[in-house]
């Protein structure tokens, strides 16, 4: 490797390759890229290819990363939506916490960790990784679904926690070792955050909006500024001794109010993950392998702390909230790894000189075991669910009050039509057959369309369409028609869809009306008459020959106005 480390640009570019690579393969087998940039790290550090010499740049980029990357969770800190969702985020993501902080810490006395370590390890095991759960549930358009929100309401509470636990790391460490955050006492540290959060109040108050709206007429400049402003707080923050991380975070929280919050975070998020790679690369090659090994017990015991306890604490405390067990069940496993926060936060320890590189080391080990199991979990997770359903019904009370059923409603005068999927097609189909005096129900797992189809006036329900429990207990006896409008939804790692999935789960419950899906793309409509389809709905299609007919001069039916809340996205 001597021709690699003569250059720091053809080193870095040689890890780049590298990093393309084993990326690659990672997602062949469907796993995040914080577990193939550390695989990098691993393989260039001294235990493999010892190829990392430039130390002083990559850490450089090391340190930009982290700030960008906290500067995005703080411009996405919405508290507010803890408060949409109520108690259930907040009491679920400080009980999460405190369960894995007061066992974990247990485990690692246990251990012979000692403390000051089986502190810090405790605490890195409650944060979760908030990049990797959005983009899972999002690729299973989960993310709108009830416990999709919830769990996104506990994350931010896990978000609010790195905050105070990286703010009271940074005053226990003040002054303790040359690796500490800036110098100085205690009281003029505290000083200096109020100072901060003062500045950034007036910030928010008096300049971020008219200012962020004068860059925006330049979105590279917009771009520029954001990175400026994680850099210079994060710089300020160090200087003043609370850490890179939490002024990166403040930098974050001074844009969070802007009507460009969006547009920034959408811009910056592949420059964060570009420049995490080097955090990554720069906490793989510090690892020394050899030194693992005395770890792996531990690591094993943690990863099956945080591969099963946390989610059984969720599943615990929403049960008792009223929810049903799928939902628990599903939210639950969001929490099933540790983060890339954890790492940062035991480093944070480490440059304090509280902890030892080997606790790193045990952390990393437990990160990247945690991460790659609960990616397939939570990929897999209706067949999850369907295999332990049988022994989760101490989890669940008697009538679930959260998510009241109200099919006992619709027994006696049953709808003529249900219709999964409440989005802008489904509710303009919805319209026009109560219109024309047809009852329907309307289902979603969705309960922002739930409330909407309610505001409207029609009858609905809360539910998924992949729940063999909540299909059979529709009123489907009465339904001539079953209509899903829901987008292809892939339920796992094969081929199945939601379409076919709730054809398969109507008939099995009984159904013996028509059902009718709907179709985007045209090569799907054999298979799905083939699954059991009576009628294939192509809404692009079907207007486009609405439209002919209209442009040819057809006799056309005079059009029903539908209110403005059908053209809304779902």
């Amino acid at each position: 490797m001597d021709l690699i480390v003569q250059s720091p640009f053809t080193e870095i570019a040689a890890l780049l390759v590298m990093a393309a690579a084993i990326g690659f393969l990672g997602i062949l087998l469907r796993q995040p890229l914080i577990v193939s940039f550390i695989a990098v790290g691993l393989i260039a550090g001294p235990s493999a290819l010892d190829m990392v010499r430039s130390d002083e740049q990559i850490s450089l980029l090391s340190e930009l990363g982290i700030a960008v990357l906290l500067f995005l969770v703080g411009i996405k800190l919405d508290v507010k939506l803890i408060r949409s969702l109520g108690a259930v985020s907040l009491l679920t993501g400080l009980g999460q916490v405190a369960f894995t902080s007061i066992f974990g810490f247990l485990i690692g006395l246990a251990l012979g960790l000692g403390a000051i370590p089986s502190l810090y390890v405790a605490v890195a095991l409650t944060f979760s990784s908030t990049i990797i759960i959005v983009k899972l549930l999002s690729d299973k358009r989960e993310i709108d679904s009830l416990h999709g929100q919830i769990a996104l309401g506990f994350l931010i509470v896990q978000d609010l926690v790195v905050v105070l636990a990286m703010i009271v790391l940074s005053a226990i460490g003040i002054g303790g070792t040359e690796g500490g955050h800036g110098g100085g006492s205690v009281p003029v540290v505290l000083l200096s955050g109020l100072a901060m959060v003062a500045l950034v109040v007036l910030f928010v108050r008096y300049v971020a909006n008219p200012l962020t709206e004068r860059l925006a007429r330049a979105p590279e400049l917009l771009v520029i500024f954001a990175i400026a402003m994680a850099a210079m707080f994060a710089a300020i923050g160090d200087i003043a001794g609370l850490g890179k991380e939490v002024g990166g975070l403040l930098a974050g929280v001074a844009l969070a109010s802007t009507p460009y919050r969006e547009t920034i975070a959408a811009r910056l998020a592949p420059l964060r993950d570009f420049l995490l790679l080097f955090f990554f690369i720069a906490l793989g090659s510090a690892l020394d392998l050899s030194l693992l090994g005395a770890h792996v017990t531990g690591a094993v015991i943690f990863s099956i702390f945080v591969l099963v306890g946390n989610p059984l604490i969720v599943l615990a405390i929403m049960g008792a909230m009223g929810y049903r067990k799928r939902t628990g069940f599903l939210a639950g496993l969001t929490v099933a790894q540790i983060s890339e926060f954890s790492l940062i936060f035991v480093a944070m320890g480490v440059s304090l000189g509280h902890v030892q590189e080997d606790a790193l080391g045990l952390v990393t080990m437990v990160g990247l075991v945690t991460i790659a199991a609960s990616t397939y979990m939570i990929t897999y997770s209706h067949q999850l669910y369907a295999l332990f359903e049988p022994l989760l019904g101490l989890f669940e009370r008697r009538g679930t009050p959260r998510e009241p059923s109200e099919a006992g409603a619709h027994r006696n005068d049953g709808p003529k039509v249900i219709i999964f999927g409440l989005g802008r097609f489904g509710t303009a189909i919805g319209m026009r057959l109560h219109k024309r005096g047809i009852k329907v129900l309307g289902v979603d797992f969705n309960p922002l369309a739930v409330r909407r189809w309610r505001e409207l006036g029609l009858e609905t329900e809360f539910g998924d369409a992949t729940d063999p429990e909540f299909v059979a207990e529709l009123p489907l006896p009465r339904a001539e028609w079953i209509v899903s409008t829901v987008p292809i939804h892939p339920t796992g790692l094969s081929h199945e869809d939601t379409r076919t999935t709730l054809i398969q789960l109507s008939r099995s419950s009984g159904f013996r009306g028509r059902i009718a899906v709907a179709s985007h793309h045209q090569r799907d409509t054999e298979e799905l008459f083939a699954s059991g389809a009576d009628l294939v709905l192509e809404p692009f299609q079907d207007a486009a020959d609405r439209a002919v007919d209209l442009l040819c001069g057809a006799q056309a039916e005079a059009r029903t106005e539908i209110p403005a809340i059908v053209s809304e996205e779902q």
